[in-house]
């Protein structure tokens, strides 16, 4: 029921099966199996997506809650078998795509109620800096520079894309490359952002000084000022799929030698004898927490 879920919400096999951490050939014989054993078709398959059917649609409410149950099950079980207290200090870059970290702290929360949860919103650089420093315990981040010895674990990666409006010229191009941007104004992070040190370094390597327009700390004002014409953006795959965007268009970056976009969850290398941080990573072990 998971893989069905995630392939009815991502509406792509290769989405839904980072989503669900299952390579794609099995998501998919899985959705064959249940389709063989119910007797009918659940999705409708394109070259381009992924569609539920009609009785595709009638079973992703069971589905659902068939989901909920269990995790409601499990972590009531967990409640009463594990006493812990204290306090969770985490972190995490908005919008990462890989985790929705708001109901992996609501399901901590829920199976560990005495423990108090500090939440830190903040750029990957920052965070990584408070996990270095004993600030906090683990943090949620999209780079992989100076982490160092620290413990980390990879969520998943996908690849950067060109977000633009559809009558900007480069909006019908099958792809682009980075080297064709050097007369482009862009909107763009905070340098404290994995994202923005990430265009920062592809572009000046292949040649590129550009011209940041505007600097913002949140990705919807970010899609708001490209929609408006003010600038283009050069994001990560999922960033494209949200509502907001719709109607922009995502133009694929040519291969250049640029780096993933890649989700990782850090942890302090000196952590406290009693982290409730390992009990948080125990939630992602159990079952993928899939971003909203």
């Amino acid at each position: 029921m998971e893989y069905l879920v995630a392939l009815a919400d991502e509406r792509q096999f290769t989405r839904a099966a980072e989503v669900t951490g299952v390579s794609q050939s099995g998501l998919s014989a899985a959705i064959r199996n249940l389709e063989v054993e119910l007797g009918t078709r659940l999705f409708t398959r394109t070259t381009r997506k992924v569609e539920p059917t009609e009785a595709g649609l009638a079973l992703l409410p069971f589905a659902r809650s068939m989901l909920s149950s269990a995790t409601e099950a499990r972590d009531a079980v967990v409640q009463v078998s594990r006493e812990l207290a204290g306090t969770l200090r985490v972190g995490a870059e908005q919008c990462l795509g890989f985790v929705d970290v708001g109901s992996l702290l609501e399901r901590f929360h829920r199976r560990y109620p005495r423990v108090e949860i500090a939440f830190t919103q903040a750029g990957s650089h920052e965070l990584l800096a408070g996990v270095r420093d004993g600030d906090l315990d683990a943090a949620f981040v999209a780079t992989s520079d100076h982490v160092g010895v620290l413990p980390r674990a990879v969520l998943g990666r996908e690849p950067v894309v060109l977000l633009c409006p559809p009558e900007h010229p480069l909006a019908s191009r099958p792809a682009v490359d980075r080297a064709d941007l050097g007369g482009e104004t862009f909107i763009d992070f905070h340098p404290s952002w994995a994202i923005r040190r990430m265009n920062d370094e592809a572009l000046a390597a292949r040649g590129v000084h550009r011209l940041v327009r505007c600097t913002v700390n949140d990705v919807h004002t970010l899609l708001d000022l490209v929609d408006r014409g003010l600038g283009v953006a050069l994001v990560p795959r999922h960033v494209a799929a949200k509502l907001q965007a719709a109607r922009l268009v995502a133009v694929p970056l040519l291969p250049d030698g640029g780096a993933d976009w890649v989700v990782s969850v850090v942890t302090n290398s000196g952590e406290r004898q009693d982290s409730p941080a390992p009990h948080l990573l125990e939630l992602l072990d159990e079952a993928p927490v899939p971003a909203a």
